[in-house]
């Protein structure tokens, strides 16, 4: 399935900013189940100073810099993705156990793969309140991807999904405690869950197509960027789970970049000199584009 995003942010100043230098995970990446097709970064004010890097990840991050004053600031991303997952993948992760999957994660090959996940990262700590709550989900021999469907069903039902209760510096604690937060606190849930038994997850930033009510049309702008986890499974590679949507991704997910927590890949980032007070708006966009026979690597 073929998509084209676009992601406009834009930034109104109070006072002038007199420079600025900025970092942005907002092109896709490939992956083993995505390609991307097409993809431009636009700036305005218009930006001389623009290259892009891979990180330790293997993501693309856009680096860019305006050294002369502005009053506003505008960032669009436009791109065409190729997306194409295989649900066998997780079948076969139905014949592994958890534990299993926690005793391969031993030997030498797959920590190369999984090391950076297993452990503590800036925004995410082991601790006993999240394997506790995890243990409910991991029965005894019960397989790998059981296991963490039922996890993300748990988050899905008992978690609730309000906008504006939480922001980054939200410690994990008090999502697990309130129970309530969007889809980056469900992804650190889960993420935190799975370190805290044993298991590497990993935190995946992109967009997911969203569908409006029959007989109603879809709203320019009213899409959003999203987050998810994968949790990595020797012999089969990572496979992904949304539990703000309770579904394992499938077609409709577009994905960005992934890391350690959402502090590895924050859309936008910078330092400003001046600016005064701001204000930002997002406006993001997913649409379907015609199958024209181009598809993900096997």
């Amino acid at each position: 399935m073929n998509f084209r995003v676009r992601h406009i942010t834009r930034y109104s100043y109070s006072d002038p900013v007199q420079l600025c230098r900025n970092e942005a995970f907002l092109l896709p990446r490939d992956t083993a189940h995505q390609v991307c097709l097409d993809s431009r970064l636009t700036i305005d004010p218009s930006s001389s100073d623009v290259h892009e890097r891979r990180d330790f990840f293997g993501n693309r991050v856009s680096h860019f810099a305006i050294q002369s004053p502005h009053d506003y600031l505008s960032i669009t991303a436009q791109s065409d993705v190729s997306v194409e997952v295989d649900p066998a993948d997780y079948q076969r992760g139905h014949e592994l156990s958890w534990e299993q999957v926690r005793l391969k994660l031993q030997s030498a090959r797959d920590r190369q793969e999984s090391s950076p996940y297993l452990y503590d990262s800036p925004l995410i700590s082991c601790r006993a309140e999240l394997a506790h709550y995890a243990v409910a989900s991991f029965a005894a021999g019960c397989s790998i991807v059981e296991a963490v469907d039922d996890l993300m069903r748990r988050i899905y039902q008992e978690f609730s999904y309000r906008p504006g209760m939480t922001s980054v510096a939200t410690p994990l604690a008090e999502v697990l405690e309130k129970r309530h937060g969007v889809c980056q606190d469900f992804a650190h849930v889960a993420i935190g869950c799975l370190r805290s038994i044993g298991l590497a997850a990993r935190y995946v930033s992109g967009y997911i197509e969203t569908i409006p009510p029959p007989g109603q049309e879809k709203l320019v702008g009213a899409d959003a960027s999203h987050a998810w986890f994968s949790v990595y499974v020797p012999t089969i590679g990572w496979l992904d789970f949304d539990p703000t949507n309770n579904q394992r991704p499938h077609q409709q997910h577009i994905t960005v970049a992934w890391g350690r927590d959402f502090s590895d890949v924050s859309p936008l980032k910078g330092v400003a000199l001046g600016g005064g007070h701001h204000e930002v708006s997002v406006s993001v966009d997913v649409t379907r584009l015609p199958d024209n026979g181009v598809r993900s690597r096997p």
